[in-house]
This record gives C-alpha cells, structure tokens and sequence, in this order.
C-alpha cells in the first residue's frame, strides 16, 4: 500500500518531533480531535506538524504549526527532508520538562510517551520515521 503522503498533487508538509528529558526521553503526541476520542487506529495519533502555506519556508511552517497546534515556542532544528516518498521536511525540537502545552481544535488530548511507546502512532512506517528522527535530537543539520 503506497504512503497515503506520497502524492506528487499534495502540499508540501512539515512534521516536528517534540521531545524532553524528563527525567527520561519522552516525545510529544497529539490525538486528532476529527476522531472519537477513544480512536486509536491510523492518523490518530501524530507529532505537531502540517501543510505549508503559499510561499512559505519550511522553517516559519514548523514554527507556525508548532505554536497553532500547542501553544509551545521553541527552536525548531531542521534534520531531514522528504521521508519514505512523503513531501514532510522534519524537525527536532527540545521542550523543558515544564513546558506548557495548549492544544487547538484540531486535537483534543496530548500524552508525553516514552520511545517504545510510539507504535500507537499508525501506519507502522510513521512510529518509525518518528524512530528515526529521535536519532536526531541535539544534532545540527543532516
């Protein structure tokens, strides 16, 4: 089955992979308010992330998405550009252990989960892109 992203006709997309040391490495997902709130299949679960606007840098798109989606500023590291056919530039951004997050519309709940927890995001390949990208965390630019 072909990545529901790798359509040529789709925009251009970014994901941020929001994580923290608290005291152990956890990342932040958020569930898809467009789903029951008991839904757990694929899509549900996810990173902050989303389309590009018209003429916008992948840089302002993560910043803007990042604050739309969870009310957190923080310093977006941008460490990989299309991923396994899907048109999404990644990035990898630190949040304190205290960090605050509000959610918008478009999800009703958020968790902070440990590595092995990731498989609840589905399809398999997006819990292993989020995998990859963890690698990531602290570095520059690849």
């Amino acid at each position: 089955m072909p990545n529901p992203g790798s359509d040529p006709g789709l925009t251009p997309g970014v994901a941020i992979l929001v994580w923290r040391a608290a005291p152990e490495l956890e990342v932040l997902l958020l569930h898809r308010s467009r789903f029951a709130p008991d839904f757990e299949g694929d899509w549900a679960w996810m990173t902050p992330g989303g389309r590009r606007e018209a003429r916008e840098n992948a840089e302002a798109a993560a910043r803007r998405e990042l604050v739309e989606e969870t009310g957190l500023v923080l310093a977006c590291t941008r460490v990989a550009d299309e991923r396994r056919g899907v048109d999404v530039t990644a990035f990898v951004a630190e949040a304190p252990s205290s960090a605050d997050v509000r959610l918008s519309a478009e999800h009703d709940r958020f968790e902070w989960v440990r590595p092995d927890e990731l498989e609840r995001c589905r399809p398999p390949w997006l819990a292993d892109l989020y995998r990859e990208l963890l690698t990531y965390r602290g570095q520059t630019r690849v």
